[in-house]
C-alpha cells in the first residue's frame, strides 16, 4: 500500500496549496459551539413561522409574532410565557382563499407580519389575514395582551403573500410600508400611512419586481447646515433597467424619501416627490451575477453622518455558496443622491430602450431634494410648491446613475458554506475605550456567526448552533441593554447572551478569543464580561487587535502519557486543536513530522503506521494559530512511547501487574498486521476478534478508496489549478511556521507522568469544523503540515476495522 499512499500524500499537498490560495479570503469561525439544550428556548404545539419580534424593554416583554399568534415573552428569558392572544382566521375567510388557488392549511392562515410600538401600553399589529390583510390594535396592561377589535384594512400595510419579503417602519403616528398592495402581488408600492397617504408610481422604472428587506429612519434634519429634512432609507432587490441582458437580473438597491414630502400639486399628486434610488455595490471576488441583499441593520451613532449601513448579501444563482457582509455610511448614500448625477431612459433602434447617464441640464430646485434652505429661499417651504418641470425630471428618473460604495470598497466580511440570512451589530466598548462593531450574523442552517473588524482584519469570533436541526434563521433582533440576542425561526424562538466568557477557562484562551465583551480577570482567574468590571478594573486585560498573551500566567506545563510500543503494529496518538484557525505540528525528538508512508497526520491525531523500535520516544502535538502575521505555538499533547516491556507480565493476579490491561491498550490503540496479534514472549497467545480478523478486507478496500481519492484529485488539477492562477486576495494571510528554535521557545514545557496506557480514551468527531468545510462539494480537505483530512465517502463507510480510530470520517 506504500505507492499508492505516497500517491495519495503527493496528491494531497498538491491539492493543499489549490485550495489554500483558493479559500484564503473566505473567513473561518475560529471556535464552533454546538447546540446546547440550555439556550432559552420558546414554542408551542401547533404553531409555526415565529418570524415578526417587537422588544419592548419598558414593558419587560418581547413581543413574539406567529401563525395565529402573538406571545408576550419575558424579555429576560423567553421561554416564560406571559401573556399570549391568538388571531384566527374566520372558517369563510379561508374558504375565499382556497377558492383563489391557494393552499387551506399553509398560505389561507393569519401570519402576523406587522408589530409596532404606538404609545406606552400599545401597539399596532397586521397579518395576513389568508391572502386579506388585516390590522388592529393590541394592548399589554396588567400583564395580559388582549387585541382591541378595531380591525382596519391592511393592504398596503401588510403583504398578501405571508411568505413575501417585506418591510415596514413606524414614525411618530405614520407607518411606512413596503410591500404589494394587490393579491397577485403585482402592484408594489412605498407607502405612507398618514392624513396625508403618499405612494410610489406604478411605473416599472420606479419599482420593477421589488423584494423589500429593510427600513429604517434617519434623522438628517439634526445639525442640518443646509435646513435638509428627515429621512427613511428602505433596502431592496428587483429587476434592473439598466443593463442589457436576454433575461431579467436583479439587482440590489437602497432608496429614499423625504419626512416633510407632501406630494405634488399638479404632478405626482398623492405621490412621493423626494424618492430616488441607487444601485448598491457588493463585489465577490469571484464572477458571478450581482449578489442579492437579504437584510441590513443600521448601527446609529450620535452623528448621524457616521452612522453605518451593514448589509447581508447571497449569491443570485443556486451553484455558488459564497455570502458577503457589506458596510455603507449613510453620508456616502446621501452624497450620491444629493450630488450624484442621474440615468435617463433612451431610445435605441426599435422599441428598445436603454438607461444612460443624464448629461442634461438639471432643474433648479434639484429633483428629489427634499425642501431645504436652497428651496426655501425661492418661496417653497412645501413640495407642493415645487414647479412641474422639477417633479417631471424626478417621475421620469427616479435612478442615480453611480453605485453606492462600500466603505472598506469590497466586502466586509466574505463566507463560504452555508448561506447568511440576517445581521444585527451592536456597539462594544472595549478595555481600551475603544468602539467596536460586532455583527450577529444568522445562517441558512441555524447558527449565528459571531464576527468583529479589527484594523480591516475581519475576525470571526465564533459560530454558535443556535437550533438543534438545520433550520433557516428567520429574524434577529438585539437588547443592547440586557445584552441578549433573539432569534426566530419556522419552528422556535431563541434567546442568547451576547457573550458567554466562561467558556474560556485559562487566560490564553480568553485572549485568543479577542472577544471585546470578554476580559481576564488577573484578580479572579476568570475570563469576565468587561461590564461586569466596574469601574474597570486595572487588573483585566484584553489584546483584540494583537491577541498577545503575553501578560497571562505561564501555563502548566503538559503532562506526558506513556504508551506502549508494540513493534508491527500503528499507533493512534489523539490530539484536539482549539481552534478552527489552528494548524497541528508534530515534533518527534525535536524534529518535524509530515505524513508519509511511516506517519499520517490527520485532524484528530497522528498514525504511526508500522511501529519499530526506531520510534520509541517523545511525540509532542503542537496548536500553531496566526495572528496578525504572527505564528502562536501552544503545546496540546505530549506522549512518551516505550517499547513492550516483560517486566510484571508473569504473574496476571497481582494488582501491580499491568499485562492486562496493557494489553486492553494495544487492543485500542493499536492494530496488528492482518491476522493474528502474536504478543512477546510470556503473554498468552489468543486470537483476535472476528473484528480484527477482517482486517484484511478491509485494508483492501481502503486501498481501493486511496486509488479512487488519488485518481479523483489528479482529474480536478487542471481545473483548480486554473482557478488558483486567477490570482486571490487574502481574508487571512498565513505565514510560515516558525523556526525550529523559536518553536522550541515557544512550545511549553512537559512534566511525566506514569504508565497511563489503559487509560486513553479515543477521541470522538470534532465537534467544529472551518466554515470553508460546511461547503461539502469536495470529497477532501487538507490542511498545512502535511495533514489531510478525507471526509466519508460511499466506498468507505465500512472500513471500522482500523480500530484504533474512533471517528471514520477521519479517513
Amino acid at each position: 500500500m506504500s505507492f499508492l499512499s505516497a500517491l495519495s500524500i503527493v496528491c494531497g499537498l498538491m491539492l493543499h496549496v489549490s485550495f489554500s490560495a483558493l479559500n484564503a479570503h473566505y473567513c473561518v469561525p475560529r471556535k464552533t459551539v454546538p447546540y446546547q439544550n440550555e439556550l432559552k428556548l420558546f414554542k408551542e404545539e401547533g404553531i409555526f413561522n415565529y418570524s415578526t419580534m417587537l422588544m419592548r424593554d419598558d414593558l419587560g416583554v418581547l413581543l413574539l409574532g406567529a401563525r395565529e399568534a402573538v406571545y408576550a415573552l419575558d424579555i429576560d428569558n423567553v421561554s416564560v410565557k406571559k401573556s399570549a392572544v391568538y388571531w384566527r382566521v374566520t372558517e369563510e375567510k379561508q374558504r375565499e382563499c382556497t377558492y383563489k388557488g391557494k393552499h387551506a392549511e399553509v398560505e389561507c392562515r393569519n401570519y402576523i407580519r406587522t408589530l409596532h410600538k404606538v404609545n406606552d401600553t400599545t401597539m399596532f399589529v397586521c397579518g395576513t389575514n389568508a391572502f386579506s390583510p388585516s390590522c388592529d390594535y393590541m394592548t399589554f396592561v396588567n400583564g395580559q395582551l388582549r387585541l382591541e377589535g378595531k380591525q382596519e384594512e391592511g393592504k398596503g400595510k401588510c403583504p398578501f403573500d405571508p411568505f413575501q419579503r417585506y418591510s415596514s417602519l413606524m414614525v411618530g403616528n405614520d407607518l411606512y410600508s413596503a410591500t404589494s398592495i394587490n393579491f397577485l402581488g403585482s402592484e408594489p408600492v412605498v407607502l405612507r400611512s398618514s392624513d396625508l397617504a403618499l405612494r410610489t408610481e406604478f411605473k416599472s422604472s420606479w419599482l420593477s419586481g421589488p423584494n423589500f428587506v429593510y427600513m429604517d429612519f434617519v434623522g438628517e434634519s439634526f445639525g442640518s447646515p443646509d435646513g435638509d429634512d428627515d429621512k427613511v432609507y428602505m433596502f431592496f432587490s428587483e429587476n434592473a433597467m439598466e443593463y442589457d441582458f436576454y433575461s431579467k437580473v436583479a439587482v440590489s438597491r437602497v432608496a429614499r424619501v423625504c419626512k416633510g414630502d407632501m406630494g405634488g400639486q399638479r404632478t405626482l399628486q398623492r405621490k412621493w416627490t423626494s424618492f430616488l434610488k441607487a444601485r448598491l455595490d457588493c463585489s465577490l471576488p469571484e464572477p458571478s451575477l450581482p449578489p442579492i441583499v437579504q437584510d441590513v441593520f443600521l448601527l446609529k451613532d450620535d452623528d448621524w453622518r457616521k452612522s453605518v449601513f451593514y448589509a447581508v448579501f447571497t449569491p443570485q444563482s443556486s451553484l455558488s455558496q459564497v455570502s458577503a457582509v457589506c458596510a455603507y455610511s449613510v453620508s456616502a448614500i446621501r452624497d450620491i443622491f444629493n450630488e450624484g448625477k442621474f440615468k435617463t431612459p433612451v431610445a435605441v433602434e426599435t422599441s428598445h430602450v436603454k438607461w444612460v447617464m443624464y448629461t442634461g441640464e438639471v432643474p433648479v430646485p434639484r429633483p428629489g431634494a427634499c425642501i431645504n434652505s436652497v428651496a426655501r429661499q425661492m418661496g417653497m417651504n412645501r413640495s407642493l410648491d415645487l414647479p412641474d418641470k422639477t417633479l417631471q425630471f424626478i417621475r421620469d428618473r427616479p435612478l442615480m446613475d453611480e453605485a453606492v460604495r462600500p466603505l472598506t470598497e469590497g466586502p466586509l466580511l466574505l463566507k463560504r458554506g452555508a448561506l447568511l440570512t440576517r445581521i444585527v451589530v451592536d456597539n462594544v466598548l472595549a478595555l481600551d475605550r475603544q468602539r467596536y462593531a460586532v455583527m450577529f450574523i444568522g445562517t441558512e442552517n441555524g447558527y449565528v456567526q459571531k464576527a468583529v473588524n479589527y484594523a480591516g482584519e475581519m475576525f470571526i469570533i465564533e459560530e454558535i448552533q443556535l437550533y438543534e436541526n438545520p433550520v433557516p434563521i428567520s429574524i434577529l433582533r438585539l437588547s443592547s441593554s440586557k445584552g441578549q440576542l433573539y432569534a426566530g425561526s419556522e419552528f422556535g424562538a431563541i434567546q442568547m447572551p451576547v457573550s458567554n466568557c466562561s467558556r474560556y477557562d485559562t487566560c490564553v484562551d480568553c485572549i485568543l478569543a479577542r472577544d471585546p465583551y470578554c476580559a481576564w480577570d488577573l484578580d479572579t482567574q476568570q475570563c469576565s464580561s468587561v461590564y461586569s468590571l466596574s469601574p474597570p478594573s486595572s487588573n483585566a486585560i484584553q489584546s483584540l487587535k494583537e491577541g498577545n498573551v503575553a501578560q497571562c500566567p505561564k501555563p502548566d506545563p503538559v503532562a506526558a502519557v506513556d504508551v506502549t510500543l508494540v513493534p508491527e503494529n500503528n499507533i493512534q496518538l489523539p490530539c484536539q486543536l482549539h481552534s478552527n484557525l489552528a494548524q497541528v505540528l508534530w515534533r518527534f525528538s525535536d524534529q518535524t513530522l509530515h505524513s508519509n508512508n511511516k506517519y499520517y497526520i490527520y485532524s484528530g491525531g497522528l498514525l504511526i503506521l508500522s511501529a519499530s523500535e526506531s520510534d520509541a520516544g517523545l511525540y509532542t502535538c503542537d496548536s500553531v494559530e496566526l495572528i496578525n502575521g504572527r505564528a502562536y505555538n501552544r503545546t496540546v499533547a505530549v506522549y512518551h512511547l516505550q517499547l513492550y516491556s516483560l517486566a510484571g507480565a508473569v504473574d496476571h493476579t497481582t494488582p501491580g501487574n499491568q499485562v492486562t490491561n496493557s494489553t486492553n491498550s494495544i487492543h485500542s490503540l493499536t492494530t496488528a498486521a492482518p491476522g493474528l496479534v502474536t504478543p512477546p514472549d510470556g503473554v498468552s497467545k489468543e486470537p483476535l476478534s472476528p473484528e480484527s480478523q477482517s482486517n484484511t478486507s478491509r485494508v483492501t478496500r481502503l486501498e481501493v478508496a486511496v486509488a479512487l481519492l488519488s485518481l479523483l484529485c489528479i482529474s480536478l488539477m487542471g481545473v483548480l489549478f486554473w482557478v488558483w492562477s486567477q490570482g486571490r486576495w487574502g481574508c487571512f494571510k498565513f505565514a510560515q511556521h516558525p523556526s525550529e528554535s523559536e518553536r522550541k521557545r515557544q512550545s511549553a514545557e512537559y512534566m511525566h507522568i506514569p504508565n497511563r496506557t489503559s487509560e486513553i480514551k479515543l477521541l470522538g468527531p470534532e465537534s467544529g469544523r472551518p466554515c470553508s468545510a460546511n461547503n461539502n462539494h469536495s470529497a477532501v480537505d487538507f490542511k498545512g503540515n502535511g495533514e489531510h483530512h478525507f471526509t466519508p465517502m460511499a466506498n468507505i463507510s465500512s472500513l471500522d476495522g482500523l480500530g484504533y480510530i474512533n471517528d471514520e470520517s477521519e479517513i
